[in-house]
């Protein structure tokens, strides 16, 4: 077992020691999808729902990946397993369009899609710390529902956040919120959950998924239509989703305390998503 696991094309090892072919598709376009999830108890959290968006996202990109999912499952169990103990892991993986010679068009059918992963030990960020945020403009391609290795932007705005000394960016095209720099963001106001709905503007979000469809269940009315920065600088709460860090609440955009005015139903929603993380992660 090893501390960091690494995996490619059926290659398994210690994640310092694995090499990358140079002629990746990855390492020249960022020509691949992603995916990312905590992992518990050597279960890997939502993870019918990730290799649903996987295989969505393939299909966006054109990428022919022919391996059926209760493999790619088993392989990232592989990773999983060859990991030292830990409370909580981080699982990654990613498929480029595969190894060939640099050039724009797509490589003959001959040439097959490569698949990465990693696993390594991982903290939980604590819901009842909030979040600072920086806003920033939207400056990304329009393919943001499809999650794609191009992540320069993202980069950015997130480099911007930490020298701020905050934790995520939200970000926004003119008025209009979509997302974070890594994260979905939505909101409370009136005892409704408002989020963006899933166009080319937004990452289809599995925890963003999940936490609309426990407002539901808990009885909160959910609107899925564009918002403001206005109406975000004045909402109730602002609740900040990724699979790494599940349900945030955030206290302050650009230096402006925020939120704070509906702490029953944001805490609903976090003891909501902390139980089904509990339940689908137990051994």
């Amino acid at each position: 077992m090893w501390k960091n696991v690494g995996y490619y094309n059926g290659e398994i090892g210690p994640l310092e020691e694995m090499k990358v072919p140079m002629n990746d598709r990855a390492l020249y376009f960022g020509d691949g999808i992603y995916e990312a999830t905590c992992v518990a108890n050597r279960v890997p959290f939502a993870i019918e729902d990730h290799l649903d968006r996987m295989y969505n996202s393939l299909r966006l990109l054109e990428i022919p990946f022919k391996m059926e999912r209760e493999q790619v499952k088993a392989e990232l169990q592989k990773v999983i397993d060859a990991a030292e103990d830990s409370p909580i892991h981080f699982l990654y993986w990613q498929v480029s369009r595969g190894v060939a010679p640099r050039n724009h068009v797509f490589p003959g059918g001959e040439v097959e899609p490569a698949l990465m992963a990693y696993v390594k030990p991982h903290t939980m960020k604590p819901m009842d710390v909030p979040y600072k945020l920086i806003s920033l403009e939207d400056n990304r391609f329009k393919l943001c529902n499809i999650k794609t290795l191009n992540l320069i932007p993202s980069v950015l705005a997130n480099q911007r956040a930490a020298e701020a000394g905050c934790d995520e960016a939200v970000l926004h095209r003119g008025s209009r919120v979509t997302e974070c720099a890594h994260s979905n963001i939505s909101i409370l106001k009136d005892g409704v959950l408002r989020t963006a709905p899933t166009d080319e503007l937004i990452l289809p979000g599995i925890t963003r998924k999940h936490l609309l469809a426990l407002a539901k269940e808990h009885g909160i009315p959910v609107l899925e239509e564009p918002f403001s920065m206005v109406e975000l600088m004045n909402a109730d709460e602002i609740i900040v989703t990724s699979s790494s860090a599940l349900c945030m609440m955030v206290e302050s955009i650009d230096g402006i305390p925020v939120g704070g005015k509906d702490p029953q139903h944001i805490q609903l929603l976090q003891d909501a998503y902390l139980a089904k993380f509990q339940q689908e992660t137990a051994k």
